[in-house]
């Protein structure tokens, strides 16, 4: 109780602290000068084997916040291996050679046989009706029997242990099609045992108790495929990508994660795990010349390695409306996609603002008329998109009991075609932009959050400044702005459909 008082009194202080720095962000025209007190106190430097920092001091109170954002995510995999990033965001908390273990090199030997006998398991099954099943029982008995050896070396949640013990809060990881994230945040005295476990972990990870975790993962996936409304969003992105990799689920297909390695994930690790594919934020209440030391202590001793290619892939121009329907006896919905570039392009601010007219809160144009007035919806929602490769433009909407997705349609597509037919008003636009630059500034409004976004921007957009130019840009979006972007992009050449159609079963029919 003791310590989430002392939280709670840390976020208060943190958060006068930090519209005191960002405040004016809001205000127009302020953004070189707000750009320039965060300067004072950003520090980024890179070590010799390409792993780049970024450091912002924040004396307000005595904590830190950690940010690791490893530029690989499912847009980085291939076909047979889907799922492999967000499996490993699994294993990154396993352990290493010296946490997580009782006697490392007696492990390691278990895990190797158990590596073996997988691969002879597999080759087995890929025989299919010609398989030997009392050959493959015993295989299997022999790998549950390696699996029990390597369980009699492993210290459970060691790693966990560690920072629970330290006062961290926030300890956790999350993939996406773009990246992996490691997240935690410390009192400020921790710095250097973060510096000792991120660098080993990063340094020597050992993928321990893989197989049982990649169950848990299968698991995972089996409830997955059992929610329509998931199952809806992937069939809706395969459809809508038929190049790119953003076609594919984060998660991974199930015939792949059943049949993933480890020597796949070590391999994984290897090439996209590299010290120049990583970007790390600290937040807090630290010396930047300190962490520096810190960091070359730790972590200059891990071994380089070129920075992974981009995605080459580019997704062609669709040839007309694309629409997918998954009948189910749950509740109706609709999602309509829009092709749109990527967050580096000059118009992504654009877009921000449309998505705020059209489909964000309850004073957008879609929640007045198809909630509000119509009533022929229970919800709608914008995603507008914020990947590093071109992405989708998303409206959403539930439809109210007694109503049909195509009545949905009818209105968002109206709603649409008078934004090419009529200029956004000044007051409408103004409030977006207010709206816009608030749930930014929001972002920002902790450690956690500045960390995030500074590992973003530099990351995905090249510079950590592209944060306040972002800014910037949403200010100088113009009402000519937004219809010239809705009449390029949202059109119906351009846009994929995806439906739930409830179908009633046998008892309810």
């Amino acid at each position: 109780m003791m310590w989430k008082m002392r939280e709670a009194r840390v976020l208060i202080i943190g958060l006068m602290s930090l519209f005191s720095v960002v405040g004016v962000l809001a205000t127009r025209c302020a953004t070189a000068q707000d750009l320039a007190e965060f300067e004072k106190r950003m520090t980024k430097f890179t070590l010799d084997n390409g792993l780049n920092f970024l450091v912002l001091k924040r004396h307000e109170a005595p904590v830190v916040s950690f940010h690791i954002y490893a530029d690989v995510g499912s847009v980085d995999e291939v076909k047979g291996i889907t799922g492999l990033a967000h499996l490993f965001e699994h294993m990154a908390f396993k352990g290493t050679r010296t946490v997580g273990t009782k006697k490392y090199k007696a492990e390691a030997k278990a895990m190797a046989k158990m590596d073996q006998l997988f691969e002879v398991i597999k080759e087995e099954k890929r025989k299919g009706g010609q398989a030997d099943k009392e050959k493959l029982q015993q295989l299997q008995e022999h790998f549950e029997k390696a699996q029990q050896e390597a369980q009699k070396y492993i210290v459970h949640d060691e790693y966990e242990e560690v920072y629970t013990r330290a006062g961290s809060t926030g300890f956790n990881a999350y993939t996406s099609e773009d990246a992996t994230q490691y997240i935690v945040s410390l009192p400020s005295n921790k710095v250097e045992l973060w510096m000792l476990l991120e660098s080993d972990r990063f340094a020597n990870p050992v993928l321990r108790e893989f197989y049982k975790e990649r169950d848990v993962v299968t698991e995972e996936r089996r409830l997955g495929e059992n929610s329509p409304h998931r199952r809806l969003y992937e069939e809706f992105q395969a459809i809508a990508f038929k190049a790119h990799p953003y076609s594919e689920p984060v998660i991974g297909h199930m015939s792949d994660i059943r049949t993933l390695t480890r020597p796949e994930a070590e391999a994984f690790f290897k090439k996209y795990y590299a010290p120049s594919n990583l970007t790390v934020a600290i937040v807090g209440d630290v010396e930047p010349q300190k962490i520096r030391g810190l960091a070359e202590k730790y972590f200059s001793h891990i071994k380089s390695g070129p920075k992974p290619e981009r995605v080459e892939t580019v997704e062609p121009p669709q040839l007309g409306e694309r629409r997918v329907i998954i009948e189910d006896p749950s509740q109706p919905r609709l999602l309509i996609g829009y092709h749109r570039p990527s967050v580096t392009h000059p118009d992504h601010a654009i877009f921000e603002a449309i998505a705020e007219i059209i489909g964000v809160g309850r004073t957008s144009r879609l929640y007045k008329s198809l909630v509000k007035d119509k009533r022929i919806a229970v919800s709608t929602y914008t995603y507008r998109g914020r990947e590093k490769y071109p992405t989708l433009f998303i409206i959403s909407a539930v439809p109210a009991k007694g109503h049909t997705s195509q009545e949905c349609e009818d209105v968002i597509y109206a709603e649409i075609e008078r934004l090419k037919t009529e200029l956004v008003l000044p007051e409408e636009l103004d409030k977006a932009k207010k709206r816009t630059r608030a749930s930014l500034i929001r972002q920002l409004a902790s450690n956690r959050g500045l960390a995030s976004q500074l590992t973003f921007y530099e990351a995905v957009t090249g510079n950590w400044r592209n944060l306040f130019n972002q800014l910037d840009m949403i200010e100088h979006v113009t009402a000519e702005d937004i219809q010239r972007i809705v009449k390029e992009y949202f059109t119906r050449k351009n846009r994929t459909v995806g439906l739930i159609e409830t179908v009633l079963t046998e008892n309810e029919s």
